[in-house]
């Protein structure tokens, strides 16, 4: 059986979502978003976290500058494609037709998200290949 990937903890995705909606930053900077008015502790937790997802490939750090700064290298969309695929195989035996039909049987849509839906279906149809 392979090795399964790390995921995430809920932790460290609070610092993913920082590093992308913001950009590159700081231990401190990203500190001070999460925990304003933080305490050195706290410091320590992002410090750790970050080394954590840097050593989940997840940030990269940049130490040309005395004070490192990092960046998320993982985007929302890869980290959600993953989670999505570990569901699936978890819950569904690795199909994927359960867990959509079932997303999408639990959330109303809105007209924009049906437009958006049905466009998406119709490139994947256009690009399949015809069968004989």
């Amino acid at each position: 059986m392979g090795r399964k990937r790390r995921d995430v903890t809920d932790a460290e995705l609070a610092i993913l979502q920082v590093l992308w909606d913001r950009g590159r930053m700081t231990i401190r900077q990203v500190a001070e978003i999460l925990y304003p008015g933080g305490s050195v502790s706290e410091y320590a937790t992002v410090k750790k976290l970050l080394t954590r997802l840097e050593e989940k490939g997840c940030v990269g750090r940049d130490d040309r500058e005395a004070t490192h700064s990092f960046e998320a290298t993982i985007t929302r969309d890869v980290l959600l494609g993953q989670r999505l695929n570990s569901i699936a195989e978890e819950l569904c035996g690795g199909s994927r037709t359960p867990l959509l039909m079932n997303l999408l049987k639990e959330q109303k849509l809105t007209a924009s998200d049906r437009v958006e839906l049905r466009r998406f279906l119709n490139d994947i149809l256009q690009k399949r290949p015809k069968q004989s």
